[in-house]
């Protein structure tokens, strides 16, 4: 017989499921493309990629969007964390932590998704199902809102990556949240927005 599962795990495992079981669909499978300009039906349905008032490029809201909607694959090269450790000295900005030994670079053509821009009250968020990573929406966004993610560098030369935001809780640089009590507290007042 087998030991019974707690309540708390089974939940896990049902969320789980459930979260591979919604990606799988046909509704929000994304497929690589070969160009931004071939983009996955409803992809093109829910974001248009424009100019952005945060940095370059961003991505919008075309339609209300649902909280836990699957928005866009972040998608690109799987590489070595020795390689990765080289794209990023060479001031690759789009390299992506896949798993303790793989990275993804996201600086190639199909991979729309590196237009999103970083915000310090993002309304998506990446997460990484079965060696992909996702962007999905961690709250309703509106139609014409740019969609962003915390990018959620670490505090290793933290003053190199400036926040552009204008979010009200924006703390001037593009870290993870779990570091904004220590930046709030070390960063010069002139640096925060």
């Amino acid at each position: 017989m087998c030991d019974p599962v707690d309540a708390a795990s089974r939940v896990g495992i049902v969320r789980a499921l459930y979260e591979r079981k919604v990606l799988q669909t046909e509704e929000n499978t994304m497929t690589k493309t070969k160009s931004a300009g071939d983009l996955p039906a409803r992809t093109k349905e829910m974001i248009q990629f424009r100019d952005s008032g945060i940095h370059g490029m961003g991505g919008f809201a075309l339609r209300k969007i649902r909280k836990g909607t699957a928005l866009i694959e972040y998608v690109g090269e799987k590489i070595t964390k020795a390689e990765a450790a080289l794209r990023i000295a060479a001031d690759n900005p789009f390299v992506f932590i896949l798993d303790d030994e793989t990275d993804l670079d996201g600086n190639v053509d199909w991979n729309p998704a590196r237009f999103l821009n970083h915000s310090c009250e993002p309304n998506a968020v990446a997460e990484i199902f079965d060696d992909q990573i996702w962007i999905m929406a961690q709250r309703t966004i509106q139609p014409g809102e740019e969609i962003t993610f915390n990018y959620s560098y670490d505090l290793e030369n933290y003053e190199e990556h400036l926040c552009l935001c204008g979010a009200a809780k924006c703390v001037g640089y593009m870290v993870a949240e779990e570091f904004f009590p220590q930046v709030r507290a070390s960063a010069p007042q002139a640096a925060r927005v």
